[in-house]
C-alpha cells in the first residue's frame, strides 16, 4: 500500500468516527442535540413535541388575532413561534400560513442568558383579512423546554 492510499483509508476512518461521536445516525439523525443548536450549557431537552404543547401560544399572539385564528392556524403559529425562538436566526423570520387565509412571521433577538435561563426577544406579527396584529416581548425557555413570556 502507497502513501497515497493510506492517506486516504485514514481519512475515511476518521470521518466515519467523527459521525459516531457528534452522534449522527446512519438516518442523518442528531442522536445527541446538545451538540447542536444553542443549549448554552443545559442539560438533555424534552421532544420538541412536548416543548411546543408546554408553550401557552395565547401568550405569544396578540390577543384579538389569537380568538379569530382557527385550531389549525393557531398551532402553525405556536410551532413557528417555538421554532423560530428555539432555532432561528437573528433577521431571519419564521413564516406560517393558515387554513383561511390568516398568515404570520416571526422575527427574534440574540440569546441573552437571565438567572440561568436563555431569552430572546421576539415580534410575531399575524395577517388576517389584510388587517395586521403585532405581539412584541421577551420570552425565556423554561426547563420543561417550553418558552414563557417574560415582558411584553
Amino acid at each position: 500500500m502507497n502513501k497515497k492510499q493510506l492517506a486516504f483509508i485514514t481519512i475515511i476512518v476518521l470521518s466515519l468516527g467523527a459521525c459516531t461521536r457528534l452522534g449522527v445516525d446512519n438516518s442523518g439523525t442528531n442522536q445527541n442535540p446538545s451538540l447542536f443548536g444553542n443549549n448554552l450549557g443545559q442539560a438533555s431537552s424534552p421532544p420538541v413535541s412536548v416543548a411546543i404543547a408546554a408553550s401557552d401560544i395565547g401568550d405569544l399572539l396578540d390577543e384579538e388575532a389569537a380568538i379569530k385564528l382557527t385550531n389549525k392556524e393557531r398551532s402553525e403559529a405556536a410551532s413557528a413561534q417555538f421554532y423560530a425562538l428555539q432555532f432561528g436566526r437573528v433577521g431571519a423570520p419564521r413564516v406560517w400560513q393558515g387554513d383561511s387565509g390568516a398568515s404570520g412571521r416571526v422575527s427574534v433577538g440574540p440569546y441573552v442568558r437571565v438567572n440561568s435561563l436563555d431569552c430572546r426577544q421576539f415580534t410575531h406579527v399575524v395577517t388576517i383579512k389584510e388587517t395586521s396584529y403585532e405581539r412584541e416581548g421577551t420570552a425565556c425557555r423554561e426547563a420543561d423546554g417550553s418558552w414563557d413570556i417574560v415582558d411584553s
